[in-house]
């Protein structure tokens, strides 16, 4: 009986001890009925209870699974890649010391020279909720640019821009000009190069860009580029 890490996965829990154990599916209901299984710390009740990647799982006191969900925000800081690995550069798990770092991946990636805000978790359901296009997530960017604004450019990004290339329409983003260079920008997608590509069309050069949310996690103030700290247990709940 090892404790054998389950990949992102609901079983029953007859079909999970069959999985991990030498006992077989109607193995499983004696196994019940003895007390010697536990689900979460309680003695399981029924073959079909569901066990996730997360449940915690012992048998006769041993435990079949123990695995805990992490979710970590970071500030990422200039010249790191949005990457688990590369050759070249330093990425956000290099500049993470956890544990588990290796069992992390990306929520929200940003673009090498973007500054700000990336959710990492072994979750892979609550990445999901918080990636799928469908979910119209809202993210915050911080933007300073080469050339002054203009009332235009609020216009142009709430009305959506045309990206020739894909040959698709921007969904309606929020511009508000906070100074003559400096805007904040809400959008709710995230293609390739977006943000550069829209102030682009007013052929103005995006000279710093820094994400400060994502859906309702805010990066605050706490945090300094190239720092990292766990979520608290609201925050997990408002990516959800």
């Amino acid at each position: 009986m090892g404790a054998n890490p389950m990949k992102s996965k609901t079983y029953r829990l007859d079909r999970f001890i069959r999985e991990y154990t030498s006992y077989s599916l109607s193995d499983t209901r004696l196994l019940i009925a003895q007390g010697r299984i536990t689900v979460d710390g309680e003695p399981a009740h029924s073959i079909q209870q569901a066990v996730t990647e997360f449940t915690q799982v012992q048998m006769d006191g041993a435990s079949l699974q123990n695995n805990k969900p992490i979710y970590i925000m970071l500030n990422k800081p200039k010249g790191v890649v949005s990457a688990t690995k590369d050759d070249k550069h330093a990425t956000v798990i290099d500049i993470i010391d956890h544990p588990q770092k290796q069992a992390l991946h990306i929520v929200g990636r940003l673009d090498f020279n973007t500054t700000g805000l990336i959710l990492l978790t072994n979750d892979g359901a609550w990445s999901r909720k918080i990636s799928l296009p469908e979910s119209k997530l809202e993210k915050t960017y911080n933007v300073r640019l080469k050339l002054p604004l203009s009332q235009a450019y609020i216009e142009a990004f709430a009305s959506g821009m045309y990206f020739s290339f894909e040959g698709i329409t921007t969904a309606p983003a929020t511009l508000q000009i906070r100074s003559e260079y400096d805007a904040e920008l809400k959008i709710t997608e995230g293609k390739y190069h977006q943000i550069k590509r829209m102030f682009g069309q007013f052929q103005n050069e995006v000279l710093d860009l820094h994400r400060v949310s994502i859906g309702r996690i805010k990066l605050g103030e706490s945090l300094q580029s190239g720092e990292y700290r766990s979520l608290t247990p609201d925050e997990i709940l408002l990516g959800i």
